[in-house]
């Protein structure tokens, strides 16, 4: 796999990309020549199309903090259910101490 661009070089390649085909150029020949397929060119240009350099380092900012917190919001939920079965199977083998409120 390559390296991944950052979103300054992005938006830089995209707006070069836009002034080749504004000298009449193909998308498919002024996207290799920013060293790009066509279709990553068009993929990116749906994603990062209007963006200010600040913009887009904000959005991927926010995608990775957004990956982080549903991972973090993940695990609790996962230890939240292993507590409650725990309890469970305790309440249903008649355990009088949890059955009681005391752990």
């Amino acid at each position: 796999m390559g390296k991944r661009a950052k979103p300054e070089e992005i938006i830089a390649k995209l707006r070069e990309v836009e002034v080749r085909l504004a000298r009449g150029e193909t998308a498919a020949s002024a996207a290799r020549a920013v060293g790009v397929t066509e279709q990553t060119y068009y993929r990116r240009r749906k994603e990062f199309g209007g963006l200010q350099v600040d913009q887009a380092k904000r959005i991927k900012d926010m995608e990775k903090e957004n990956v982080r917190l549903r991972r973090a919001v993940s695990d609790l939920t996962l230890d939240n259910h292993n507590r409650l079965s725990a309890f469970a199977d305790a309440w249903c083998k008649g355990d009088e101490a949890t059955q009681a409120g005391i752990s």
